[in-house]
């Protein structure tokens, strides 16, 4: 495999209580995935922990050692629960203080006297991590070792991944195919089971649909390589076509 081919990895952590307990929908997870797909880097895995040092710390070196990448999102506010911040330190065993240019930026945002105590948290950085810009409200996010540590606002995380980006490293890129049939999943799966056992470079998703007009099922096909994505495709063509179903390219 070339330089260009090799295999990178993520994970993300999503931190708070809120997520947890259902007053706050999240959407970054879905978002980072296609984000970093696009850039051929593998989401191997998500965690939610609530905003407890302890599960934050536990959850980040597990992961770090894990992943080329780990990525965060939640808890880098102004108030008294944003402990993100304190509790990455803590993962590297680093400490943590007011990061100069975080306090100017920031400053720098507000009007004069609004700069409160408060609002100084948001510039407090893990010391020898460097800056992960925002463009939407300033507010930085950060990266120490192999961990990007960003907001959990949506838009704002957004932005901060547009700052992260040029710094990772771009895997293989994956390539798909999704066919639609109407068959029922049951039907069939004994051939995937047999396609997918004879082609192990490549992965073969089962989703089955049901739908006013009757029920179906898509088939996806993932891998790097793309011949043998069109090999299993046309495999699966096949085997539908043997339950007397006619398989459509999505």
């Amino acid at each position: 495999m070339s330089e260009n081919a090799e295999t990178v990895t993520a994970a993300m952590l999503v931190i708070g209580d809120e997520i947890l307990s259902g007053r706050t929908q999240d959407t970054n997870f879905a978002y980072i995935a296609k984000f970093l797909g696009a850039l051929g880097i593998d989401l191997c895995e998500g965690r939610i922990v609530p905003d407890v040092e302890n599960e934050i710390v536990a959850a980040v070196n597990a992961l770090r050692g894990r992943y080329t990448y780990v990525f965060t999102s939640g808890g880098i506010g102004p108030t008294h629960d944003d402990i993100t911040a304190d509790s990455i330190a803590k993962a590297f065993g680093v400490g943590i203080s007011h990061h100069p240019e975080a306090m100017a930026m920031l400053d720098a945002r507000y009007k004069p006297g609004e700069f409160n105590e408060m609002r100084q948290r948001m510039a407090r950085i893990p010391h020898t991590a460097s800056l992960i810009r925002n463009s939407v409200s300033t507010a930085p996010g950060f990266q120490i070792g192999n961990v990007f540590v960003m907001a959990g606002v949506p838009m704002v995380f957004q932005a901060m991944l547009e700052d992260v980006a040029p710094r990772l490293k771009r895997g293989a890129q994956v390539v798909s195919a999704t066919i639609s049939a109407r068959v029922a999943e049951g039907r069939i799966a004994a051939a995937l089971a047999r396609i997918q056992t004879a082609h192990r470079t490549v992965a073969i998703g089962s989703y089955p649909f049901y739908r006013e007009d009757g029920f179906g099922v898509q088939l996806v096909v993932r891998g790097r390589d793309p011949e043998a994505v069109e090999t299993v495709a046309r495999a699966l063509e096949a085997a539908v076509r043997a339950e007397g179903a006619e398989p459509q390219r999505l």
